[in-house]
């Protein structure tokens, strides 16, 4: 059998850093982790193909070659992935899909005419559609009433990626995540009970990924990569003396709920073990939203410390920020922005609130009847909120533009990332000294050009700079590559403002709802 693999387009949003990958000639952030997995799981006698859309569309030789076509897909990249499913149809082939987007709504994409739905989690259901294939069936829908154990996950088949096009790899832990925030999807797709890999799991797949030549950042993708503390550590301890041995050839990010912030043991593991930044669900300041969304974890102890904390560890901060939850009063947006600056977070995701499909935020809202027309919601940045808020869309949207310009201004990101970075502690390690590539050479070279001589931000970054050299030079190279993130930001927050207020205009022009009014009973539910 010979199955073409393809992963469909992602739409520009915060994550997708096109100026950032411009500099150092690379096309995408992270590979498609969930389909080369796939390839592993399924009967290795195939033979298989992987395309990208992201770096380039199929070849009609890959086309012709493929007997199968699978494919897997977020929400935000719905519209290219129907688009495929009919273009493979159109072609004649058979059509197979999984993934998150066809897990939560498999109507749209089965209306499209997918033959095999491989829903929920691979390690159970692809098995159940190699036995069908292998008893010649042409279609069939396969779904899971368990969460499969992951140690029985095989080492993904990252052979099939083209390296040079990706700027950091992408390996998984553990899923699921123990806590019930209201509007979130991972509790829904992978549970509440986070199931890990083995240690030695885990460094088997380093170990392919160094003996391929892969030697620099991995993305450590696990939604709560600290969901199960007593197993990440057992993880960190081993991963620890694999990086020594290994003389430290990647850096990882990950993504962790605020709590870390009160296990010191874990921030050392994590950072003698290479971890260089981490992303933080921090949502909002509001203290009432947290607690109406059920985001408990963030209100036990102070957000500004507990960033604090982290920094002073050595993990720089990322933080995810929503704007539109219920019951939030006006001036959020300005709220999220001194909560940023006071805590010295140079890079933040911001979104206005989506109602995510069969999530508990999206039950209560059907049954209150607040659900607008287009239901599926999305997380983009630059999507209006797909149901009725508790108070004017217009307003929320117009406090977001604004709170989203003003945190990727030039002057404040530059004195934010230099806050950050002069209490941020350093590893008692040291990688050996390596020649960087060229193209890494270049990157700098444009950033030096752009920040330090052509913008008016000039005196700021040089002084920042030799300032940070000569107070903390531990981070130094980290703080530059930080630094270059704005490229991306500063551009990037145009298109927020553009596409938020064209969709704004039309929502206004057919006639502006009503904010929905809170009862007691929604308070009840906290």
């Amino acid at each position: 059998m010979r199955a073409l693999l393809i992963y469909p387009v992602f739409p520009k949003t915060f994550w997708s850093y096109e100026k950032i990958l411009q500099l150092v000639d690379r096309k995408v952030l992270l590979p498609p982790l969930g389909l080369v997995t796939v390839a592993a799981i399924l009967p290795q006698e195939w033979e298989f193909k992987l395309v990208d859309r992201n770096i380039r569309p199929a070849t009609e030789a890959e086309w012709e070659w493929a007997d199968i076509v699978i494919m897997s897909a977020m929400i935000v990249q719905k519209q290219d992935l129907l688009d495929q499913i009919k273009e493979a149809k159109r072609r004649g082939k058979l059509v197979a899909i999984g993934g998150p987007y066809p897990t939560s709504t498999p109507d749209e994409p089965k209306a499209a005419g997918v033959d095999f739905m491989i829903l929920d989690e691979g390690e159970i259901t692809l098995p159940m559609f190699v036995e069908a294939i292998q008893k010649g069936e042409m279609s069939g829908t396969f779904r899971a009433t368990e969460k499969p154990d992951v140690t029985t996950t095989p080492i993904p088949r990252f052979d099939l990626l083209e390296f040079d096009a990706y700027d950091m790899m992408s390996v998984q832990f553990s899923r699921g995540c123990p806590f019930q925030c209201e509007f979130c999807d991972i509790i829904i797709l992978y549970g509440r009970k986070p199931r890990t890999k083995t240690p030695a799991q885990l460094l088997a797949e380093l170990d392919y990924l160094y003996k391929l030549g892969w030697r620099r950042g991995i993305f450590m993708v696990d939604d709560n990569f600290i969901g199960n503390k007593r197993n990440v550590k057992l993880l960190l301890k081993e991963l620890k003396i694999w990086m020594a041995e290994h003389q430290y050839p990647f850096r990882f990010d990950t993504e962790a709920s605020i709590d870390l912030a009160s296990d010191p043991e874990l921030m050392e593991l994590m950072v003698e073990s290479g971890f260089a930044a981490v992303f933080l669900g921090i949502e909002t300041p509001d203290e009432d939203s947290l607690q109406l969304t059920k985001k408990f974890q963030n209100t036990r102890s102070s957000l500004t410390e507990s960033v604090e904390a982290i920094i002073r560890a050595g993990l720089r901060p990322m933080a995810g920020f929503i704007i539109g939850f219920d019951g939030e009063k006006a001036g959020a947006g300005d709220r999220i922005v001194r909560f940023a600056e006071q805590a010295a977070i140079p890079s933040t995701t911001f979104a206005m609130l989506q109602a995510l499909p069969n999530t508990a935020l999206w039950h209560r809202l059907i049954k209150e009847g607040r659900l607008r027309d287009h239901k599926d919601g999305n997380i983009n940045q630059t999507t209006l909120m797909n149901f009725i808020p508790t108070r004017p869309l217009g307003e929320i949207a117009r406090e977001y533009i604004e709170a989203f310009c003003t945190l990727y201004d030039l002057d404040a990101y530059l004195d934010r990332t230099y806050r950050c970075f002069l209490m941020m502690g350093t590893p008692s390690w040291k990688a050996p000294f390596k020649m960087p590539e060229w193209k890494v050479v270049k990157a700098l070279g444009i950033i030096i050009w752009r920040q330090g001589i052509k913008r008016p931000t000039r005196w700021k970054f040089w002084h920042h700079l030799f300032s940070m050299i000569k107070r903390n030079p531990g981070v130094a190279e980290h703080y530059l590559a930080t630094c270059a993130h704005i490229e991306h930001f500063f551009e990037y927050r145009q298109i927020v403002r553009e596409e938020i207020e064209s969709q704004l205009a039309e929502y206004l022009a057919q006639g502006e709802e009503k904010p929905y009014v809170l009862e007691e009973k929604t308070e009840a539910m906290v």
